[in-house]
């Protein structure tokens, strides 16, 4: 008798899958994922103001104008010249059915600023315009 040898009725094949592999690289993934989605986050960095209020649902394409400390404005990522922002809204939301624009301003910018922000965004045809703020810490 050989060491090592089958008896001559198995000599099929196997066809087992050995799943192990792939949960090991599912698992290198998902933690992968979970590590670099915090940092995909686009925008700029705004300290907002807290406040009491419901979720908003969130809106595939939205336009979003941040006012950052110093006063910058920004359509999304994209800082805008000052004086532009209604020509430049003018034209994102001239084919758009929702002509809603969401305004983050940063809690130290003074209240005139952010006025004057808002004049513009309603200057540029805007028929909503959302606040955005942080969630009020529950008591």
């Amino acid at each position: 008798m050989e060491i090592g040898s089958r008896n001559n009725g198995d000599r099929g094949t196997m066809s087992q899958i050995n799943v192990t592999p792939l949960v090991d690289v599912m698992l290198v993934l998902l933690v992968i994922f979970m590590v670099t989605a915090p940092m995909m986050q686009q925008g700029v960095q705004v300290n907002l103001p807290k406040a009491e209020t419901k979720a908003m649902a969130t809106q595939e394409e939205a336009v979003v104008v941040s006012v950052d400390r110093s006063g910058k404005v920004f359509i999304n990522a994209t800082e805008v010249v000052p004086g532009d922002l209604r020509a430049q809204l003018t034209t994102m939301v001239a084919n758009r059915t929702k002509k809603e624009v969401f305004l983050k301003a940063d809690r130290d910018v003074p209240y005139g600023e952010v006025v004057r922000t808002m004049a513009e965004i309603k200057g540029a045809g805007i028929e909503r315009l959302g606040m955005v703020t942080e969630p009020a810490p529950t008591k």
